[in-house]
């Protein structure tokens, strides 16, 4: 049985000769008809303009002017070996919905939660659709879950929170970031308004773009929402409060992670990754380290903060790693794609990464972190692999059993959902171990 769930290649990128940043950008939506109390963010797109999700899709056959049919990552020369399958590594099943792109998904026990552009939350369980909650505006560009709350970073720059209602056995929004009266009171004061493009003023504790990517520190009872406005914003879970906001980089934030107690990692289509630390006496995050400066664009991050390593993926198609934890010591990189790295994502020692090339990579670490071998090449999508999450495989053991399972989701329309084994299926020799100092 293969049950069935649909996405749209976009990240934020700086302008290049290859013009990916059109592709990797949509604007936000003109309308909030929903019930969220915050005046709409104001933008001159249209649901008929030429940059429109659907006109800039490589899946558009009228598409042809698409940066993407004239993206050098579409004609990369990199071979890529076939690679011995392990009996152990299968498809389970895919989980299809005709009703837009899958941008983004989560996962805790066996609940699976999936957003697309079509603004619809999908609440998943052993391959059937358990539910949904619905945003009148905003695609699900991110989802994070704390406790028994579901966090979701919108394209109109809100974040929105949802929780299990009891009585109708639904979720139900029970608020929306910033919170209205702290907007209002903000919006008072000419003091709280900054300048975010040419002759255009706005609040500063609201993102005035898409939130493409959210992080929780759940020890320190914090939110990080990072934007395509450059910025990355704190806000304090037990209130909804905004506590500031950071001028993270010089072009969009595509990526955020935390780890290593009070560490924030941010990755940016300006090339950068960057190291942020929360002062405790303040609360302030000040950048004690910029880990990256490349031309291509960083697209996601992930920490295995046990082993204590940091991944990023970028446009150019190497995941680049540090060790050390909060040392940040330069690994290497990892190359088996032929294209744009778009996520990662990380769960024991296993690391796994998926492309604009249609595939799912996992490897798993050795040793120190420093050494990676190559343990499944998961191939079947027909779109470009947006978001993944991992998860230990109960019947299969997890990290001991040598089994876990990996949820990709596609903009072909799907979310695919693979069994991994722990290890590859031939000894790790030749070709199939790769460290490089990138």
């Amino acid at each position: 049985m293969t049950p069935t769930f649909p996405l749209q290649y976009e990240m934020k990128t700086r302008p290049r000769p290859s013009n990916l940043s059109r592709f990797f950008r949509c604007r936000p939506t003109t309308n909030d008809d929903d019930d969220d109390e915050l005046p709409p963010l104001a933008t001159s797109s249209t649901a008929g303009s030429d940059n429109s999700p659907y006109t800039m899709s490589p899946y558009n056959p009228s598409a042809a002017s698409s940066p993407f049919v004239r993206s050098p990552w579409i004609h990369s020369a990199a071979a890529v070996a076939p690679f011995p399958q392990d009996p152990n590594t299968a498809l389970l099943g895919s989980l299809i919905r005709q009703e837009g792109h899958v941008y983004s998904l989560a996962v805790s026990g066996d609940l699976l939660f999936t957003g697309s552009d079509s603004k619809n939350i999908r609440v998943w369980k052993n391959f059937s659709e358990l539910g949904g909650f619905k945003s009148c505006s905003g695609l699900v560009k991110s989802i994070v879950l704390f406790k028994d709350k579901v966090f979701t970073g919108h394209q109109d720059g809100k974040i929105r929170v949802w929780k299990l209602d009891s009585k109708s056995d639904g979720y139900k929004r029970v608020g929306t970031l910033p919170r209205f009266q702290d907007f209002l009171k903000s919006s008072i004061r000419p003091s709280n308004y900054i300048e975010v493009r040419r002759h255009r003023n706005a609040v500063w504790l609201r993102h005035f773009d898409a939130v493409s990517c959210l992080a929780l520190n759940a020890e320190q009872g914090l939110l990080y929402s990072g934007s395509w406005d450059r910025t990355i914003k704190v806000w304090r879970l037990s209130d909804f409060k905004c506590l500031m906001s950071v001028n993270a980089h010089d072009d969009a934030v595509n990526a955020v992670a935390t780890a290593f107690g009070n560490m924030v990692m941010s990755g940016s289509a300006d090339g950068t990754v960057k190291v942020w630390e929360r002062e405790e006496r303040t609360g302030k995050h000040v950048e004690v380290r910029t880990l990256l400066r490349r031309e291509s664009a960083v697209t996601s991050i992930a920490v295995a903060e046990k082993d204590g390593v940091v991944y990023c993926g970028s446009s150019d198609g190497w995941v680049r790693f540090w060790v050390g934890g909060r040392r940040f010591e330069k690994g290497g990189g990892l190359r088996w794609h032929s294209m744009a790295v778009l996520c990662l994502a990380t769960a024991g020692r296993m690391v796994v990464s998926g492309s604009a090339d249609r595939t799912v990579r996992v490897w798993r670490r050795e040793g120190l972190g420093a050494q990676h071998v190559r343990v499944a090449a998961l191939a079947g999508h027909t779109g470009p692999v947006k978001c993944l999450a991992v998860q230990e495989d109960v019947e299969g053991g997890g990290e001991v059993g040598g089994r876990w399972l990996v949820y990709s989701g596609s903009l072909d329309g799907s979310v695919r959902v693979w069994r991994v084994a722990n290890r590859p299926a031939q000894p790790a020799v030749g070709r199939n171990w790769v460290c490089a100092g990138v």
